[in-house]
């Protein structure tokens, strides 16, 4: 059996998937593939059982060169650049690692959520230049007894509730996948959608990015949110309007914003976002910790070996 990794960024060559292959008697190949193209030519030439993706767009043309191709793993959360239905459609079994950063883009989400409200790189970027003000960043507001609203309630956005609840935030949640009695049961506020946005002085988005999904917080959502709120996406790029929020961040109506995802990665200079002083942007780096990302590649790897042997791994998406 073979298996092949399409692309990675980790730069050392794969040398963990190697050798957990080839403890299970597995051949591994890796390409550094960046595009659909460079992903069909691949798989026509190695004619794997099983691929193992990062980055790169794994369409309906790359799989009809995947002759023999039994699954896919997604080196990630997320499975957007992938077409399940397509795979589905093929017999091939489509699979992610859904558990790996959970820690992770909680501590993230909650470090922005600081770092906007109490202006930690504006006053470090003023006391860099010799500055000695309290209020270089502007006026600051108490975190305790405001609302944090979760659009989304799976793993990561309960992370994110119960650090909240330590800073003495109420936590208030929206996710129609999840009883009601659940979200209380973990300590959140069940709310219908508009009510959850009406009230959330910081809005938090945990959701997966689908056709159902993109663009959910659009200019007429936006527009329900308390003036002076705060919008946090961790999740997803898409899942936010960036045009609309930079509308919303440029006429002062939100107090700031911060997203660790975009629709393109990194943005263009020109893009509105990249000149507004009230918003906070991170490289895609919710997902990082050393720990992490050893985790995720052995979870990857032991996906792939699980759905050669005909097991359902947890992270299964497709049949």
């Amino acid at each position: 059996m073979r298996i092949l990794v399409s692309d990675q960024n980790f730069g050392d060559g794969a040398e963990l998937e190697r050798r957990l292959a080839a403890e299970a008697g597995v051949e591994l190949e890796v390409e550094e593939c960046s595009s659909e193209d460079e992903v069909a030519a691949a798989l026509a030439r190695h004619r794997p059982d099983a691929l193992l993706v990062q980055f790169a767009s794994v369409g309906r043309r790359a799989l009809e060169s995947a002759n023999g191709l039994r699954a896919i793993v997604r080196v990630g959360i997320g499975v957007d650049n992938v077409d399940v239905a397509a795979a589905a459609e093929r017999g091939i079994a489509v699979a992610r690692v859904p558990d790996y950063c959970i820690d992770e883009v909680a501590d993230h989400t909650l470090a922005l959520v600081l770092a906007v409200e109490r202006h930690v790189v504006e006053l470090a970027r003023d006391t860099a230049g010799g500055g000695w003000s309290f209020r270089a960043g502007g006026p600051m507001r108490r975190l305790r007894g405001r609302t944090l609203g979760l659009v989304g309630f799976g793993r990561i956005a309960r992370a994110v509730g119960e650090r909240a609840r330590a800073f003495g935030l109420e936590v208030a949640a929206h996710d129609p996948l999840v009883p009601d009695d659940e979200i209380r049961g973990a300590g959140a506020e069940p709310l219908p959608f508009e009510e959850l946005l009406m009230r959330s002085d910081v809005l938090s988005v945990h959701v997966p990015l689908t056709e159902e999904t993109r663009g959910l917080i659009g200019r007429s959502r936006l527009a329900l949110l308390p003036p002076g709120a705060v919008v946090v996406n961790t999740a997803r790029g898409g899942l936010v309007d960036e045009y609309a929020l930079a509308e919303a961040l440029g006429s002062g109506r939100l107090r700031g914003a911060a997203l660790d995802v975009l629709v393109t990665e990194p943005p263009p200079g020109d893009h509105p976002l990249r000149a507004l002083p009230n918003l906070l942007l991170t490289p895609h780096a919710a997902w990082y910790s050393e720990e992490a990302i050893v985790e995720l590649r052995r979870k990857a790897v032991e996906a792939a070996l699980a759905l050669l042997r005909g097991e359902r791994p947890s992270g299964i998406v497709a049949p």
